[in-house]
Parts: structure tokens; C-alpha cells; sequence
């Protein structure tokens, strides 16, 4: 597998090449009347194996053996500092909230927002990208006996299947629901031991 990394994009090149390493992670669900949330940890280690200093590629080994090779762009500072056996600590977190907004009233819209961080000039490479996506749904229609509930959002139609009844019967036809995805995405390389 091979991936190309940008200064924006560092941790999700290597978050392609995490599930070739063990894993660690925890899911957590809530709610609240007229809310919901589901947000999940991913955390994985590699150790590099290899450095090609003339196509930048770095090969990551995962506990398990399993082995990845990713190129680190040119926007990718302190490239230099990169050593075999130095370890790469990666951390990753998506959330997914939903809550209702009754009798509506917000504009139908979609919005993103992203931003990044990396390491400090002489420092171990490390990075940090993050974004949050928001969208908000007319409730168009709805089937009690499914319990489903038809969204109509900026660009298309989706049915939503609500697994708890207390929940279904706080919707009604008209009102709104704001959809926030959040994604980040940390990277840091440590001296190797």
C-alpha cells in the first residue's frame, strides 16, 4: 500500500495504512430526549524500518509484522528527523451527533469547517488535521411502523431508522435535524528506545 502525504493530509495517509497495525479503540454512545451521539477512538503504533531519502518513503511495521509504506510530500517538514526505529503514534476520533430542532426554521445547508497543526522547525515530525462537517434536514415525512424518518437536506434524501421509540415520538413532520460529523486525526514520531 502506498499513500502520498501532504501537510494537510499527513495523518490520513498514514490513517489508511493504520489497520496493518494493532489497534487499540473504544466506541461510546449517548442520548438525550431530542439528541444522539456516537463517537469512536481508534490508537495505533508502528515502528519505521526503513527510510528512502531520495523518494521520501517511509516504511511503518506494525507489532504484528505487518508492514506499510507511506511517502511524506514535500510539504512535510522536519522530514530529516526521521530516524529507523523511531516510533509513530497515531490517534484517531470521529463523532457523529444528531438533534432535532422542533418546528424547524434553520436554513437547509451544508458547512465545513477543517484545520491543521505540525510540528515546530528542528521538532520530530508530528501533525494534526482535523474537520466538522454540519448539515441540516427538513423531516419530509414519517413511518411510524418503521420507525423511519425521511430527511431532506441540501444535496439529497435519506431515510433515517430510529431504534428507540421514546425518540421517534419526539418527531413530527416540520421540524429539523442538525447532522455534526467530526473528524481528527493526530500523528507524532518518538525517538526510537
Amino acid at each position: 500500500m502506498r499513500n502520498r502525504i501532504t501537510a494537510a493530509a499527513i495523518a490520513v495517509g498514514i490513517a489508511i495504512a493504520a489497520p496493518a497495525f494493532a489497534q487499540t479503540g473504544a466506541v461510546e454512545v449517548g442520548k438525550a430526549p431530542g439528541k444522539g451521539a456516537i463517537a469512536q477512538t481508534i490508537q495505533a503504533t508502528a515502528t519505521i524500518t526503513a527510510i528512502d531519502k531520495a523518494t521520501r518513503d517511509i516504511t511503518l511495521k506494525g507489532p504484528q509484522g505487518n508492514e506499510v509504506v507511506v511517502t511524506a510530500g514535500d510539504e512535510v517538514k522536519n522530514f530529516d528527523k526521521l530516524k529507523v526505529g523511531d516510533q509513530v503514534d497515531l490517534k484517531y476520533v470521529e463523532s457523529l451527533v444528531l438533534e432535532l430542532k422542533k418546528g424547524g426554521g434553520m436554513v437547509v445547508a451544508r458547512t465545513e469547517q477543517s484545520g491543521m497543526a505540525g510540528a515546530k522547525p528542528g521538532e520530530k515530525p508530528a501533525g494534526a488535521v482535523g474537520r466538522q462537517v454540519k448539515i441540516v434536514a427538513d423531516v419530509v415525512a414519517l413511518d411510524p411502523a418503521k420507525q423511519v424518518v425521511t430527511l431532506k437536506g441540501p444535496n439529497r434524501t435519506v431515510d433515517l431508522r430510529i431504534g428507540d421509540p421514546e425518540q421517534f415520538k419526539r418527531i413530527a413532520k416540520g421540524d429539523q435535524v442538525e447532522a455534526t460529523f467530526t473528524q481528527a486525526f493526530a500523528v507524532a514520531v518518538e525517538p526510537k528506545k
